[in-house]
C-alpha cells in the first residue's frame, strides 16, 4: 500500500491558529517535510510533536522531492509544512504535489491559515472576485510593469511583500496606479498586527518614518469601470503625439511611453501598430 501525501497548513502567527485535525495529522504522520527544520521543530515542541523532519525548500527540492515520493512508495505517510500558512500558496510545494499527483499518490489538503484570505477577510474590501498575485518583482523595472499590468484590473489584488522592500513597492505603486485605495496588513494575528487603510499618499506618510516589521500583505481596491479603457486611450494619444508631433519613430516612442507610464512594453508597441496602420 502507497502512502499519503498531506499538506498541512500551520499558523501564519498565533500557534492557537492551528486546528485540531492539523494536530493530528503531524502526530499520526511518519514523516513531516519542512521548509525551514529548525523554524519547524519550535512549532512541533510547543504541541509535543516528536517526528522525523527532512527539509524540502526551492535549492533543494528536486533532490528531496524524489527523497518525499521514495517514501510515499514504501507506504509512509509524509505531511509537508512551510514556515507560516498553507504549502504550496508563494510556497514550496507545487512540483512535489505535482509529481505526487502524477505518481498516482493520495495528496490530502489540511486546510488552514492564508495570510492572502486572512488579510482580504479583514480588509474592507470587496471579497466577492480577488486576484491573487504572490511577491511582487524584486527589481524595479518588473515591479512596475507587474503593476502596470493590473492597472485596469476590476477587481482586488493581492501582493505579498518583504518589510524592507515596502515604502519601495507602495511608491511604485502610487506612480503606476494613482491615487488607488488600497490596505497594508502586516503581523497577521500576532500581538503587533496592524490593518493601514487609506490612499496610497495616506498610507506612504502613515509608514514612511517607520521601522517595518513582519511579513506584508498589500491589498489594492479594483480599478474605477472603465478604466482600462481609458489607459489605452491616454496610451494612444501619447504615441500620436511623439511620432506624428515632435517625429519620433515607432521604436523611441515606444520606448518614451514605457518610460512614462511604466506599462508593459509589448501592449504599448501594440497600439504603436494599430496607430501606424491607421495613418
Amino acid at each position: 500500500m502507497t502512502g499519503t501525501l498531506y499538506i498541512v497548513a500551520t499558523p501564519i502567527g498565533n500557534l492557537e491558529d492551528i486546528t485540531f485535525r492539523a494536530v493530528r495529522i503531524l502526530r499520526e504522520a511518519d514523516l513531516i517535510a519542512a521548509e525551514d527544520t529548525r523554524h519547524s521543530r519550535k512549532l512541533l515542541s510547543h504541541f509535543g510533536i516528536s517526528k522525523p523532519l527532512t527539509s524540502y525548500f526551492d535549492h533543494n527540492k528536486t533532490l528531496k522531492g524524489r527523497y518525499i515520493l521514495d517514501q510515499l512508495e514504501s507506504g509512509l505517510s509524509v505531511a509537508l509544512i512551510t514556515d507560516a500558512g498553507t504549502p504550496c500558496i508563494s510556497d514550496p510545494g507545487y512540483q512535489l504535489v505535482r509529481d505526487a499527483v502524477a505518481a498516482g499518490f493520495a495528496v490530502v489538503p489540511v486546510p488552514g491559515p492564508s495570510a492572502a484570505i486572512t488579510a482580504l477577510s479583514a480588509s474592507g474590501l470587496p471579497t466577492d472576485a480577488f486576484v491573487f498575485e504572490g511577491f511582487l518583482p524584486n527589481r524595479q523595472g518588473k515591479r512596475r510593469e507587474k503593476l502596470a499590468s493590473i492597472k485596469g484590473e476590476q477587481r482586488v489584488v493581492i501582493f505579498y511583500e518583504s518589510p524592507n522592500r515596502l515604502l519601495a513597492a507602495l511608491t511604485d505603486l502610487q506612480e503606476v496606479l494613482g491615487e488607488r485605495e488600497l490596505v497594508v496588513a502586516r503581523e497577521l494575528t500576532k500581538v503587533y498586527e496592524e490593518f493601514i487603510r487609506g490612499n496610497c499618499s495616506t498610507v506612504i506618510d502613515t509608514l514612511q518614518h517607520r521601522t517595518i516589521k513582519g511579513e506584508v500583505v498589500i491589498l489594492v481596491a479594483p480599478a474605477a469601470e472603465g478604466a482600462a479603457h481609458k489607459d489605452v486611450a491616454s496610451v494612444a494619444d501619447l504615441l500620436a503625439l511623439l511620432m506624428e508631433d515632435e517625429g519620433l519613430s515607432l521604436k523611441d516612442a515606444v520606448k518614451q511611453v514605457v518610460l512614462q507610464t511604466g506599462l508593459p512594453r509589448g501592449e504599448v508597441y501594440t497600439e504603436a501598430l494599430k496607430l501606424k496602420e491607421r495613418d
